[in-house]
């Protein structure tokens, strides 16, 4: 029996063993990429290049229910947490060792600004490391209104129209603040799957999506039901 109990202590610790030097190396592999697309274009810049964009807006310019539609559905702890949300990640590892998948990231907004910014939507380990660093550099240089900004200025809502006001000048005819409440709830649910969403393809999928996005407000107190 102490035979048996050896042997699986063994195993453990050799298994263990295993899972440190791969995480270290995707670690390290994260953080060359990440190193490597900075070295190429710096944050800073990339910022200056996305505020300069003739349909970039200001705060005061997005409406206030869209600003709570997209942390409500996307990251409700957004304002609680640092660039990354360990209660999410954890919910999210355990959901994807159910699935045996890497359906669901847990990524904060300051991690899909990042990914927006410099990575492709493909979804590997090395590439979310890297994000995580971006995302970590992202929050240590602007505020979290600053960051939220930048993400509804460049998220993708499908048929090829980047940002807020693209997607309200393309979708609706109108500018974002004109937007009632029924557009702006259809629209903060596209960013999830834009091209699963998108209106022009998908609008009863965008509907149940739209759901959601109500329904997520409720939860965390943006809205009533009124």
């Amino acid at each position: 029996m102490k035979t048996i109990f050896k042997f699986i202590k063994a195993i453990l610790v050799i298994l263990i063993l295993i899972c440190i030097v791969v995480c270290s190396v995707v670690v390290v592999n994260g953080y060359k990429m990440y190193r490597e697309k900075i070295d190429e274009v710096s944050i800073e810049t990339k910022v200056e290049s996305i505020r300069s964009d003739k349909n970039y807006i200001t705060m005061d310019e997005i409406p206030t229910d869209f600003k709570n539609a997209i942390i409500a559905v996307e990251d409700h702890r957004f304002y609680e947490h640092g660039y990354i949300d360990i209660i999410s990640i954890g919910r999210a590892v355990v959901n994807n060792i159910k699935t045996m998948s890497l359906a669901e990231g847990g990524s904060t907004i300051t991690q899909q600004l990042a990914k927006n910014m410099y990575f492709t939507m493909e979804k590997k380990f090395t590439r979310k490391v890297a994000e995580v660093f971006v995302a970590r550099k992202l929050e240590q240089m602007y505020t979290k209104d600053e960051i939220l900004e930048m993400y509804i200025n460049v998220a993708y809502f499908g048929d090829g129209l980047y940002g807020l006001k693209e997607a309200a000048n393309g979708y609706f005819d109108k500018e974002p603040l004109e937007l009632t409440f029924d557009e702006i709830t259809l629209l903060a649910g596209l960013p999830n799957a834009p091209s699963a969403y998108s209106l022009s393809d998908n609008e009863d999928l965008a509907r149940r999506r739209q759901q959601i996005v109500i329904n997520q407000m409720k939860k965390y107190n943006f809205i009533d039901e009124n």
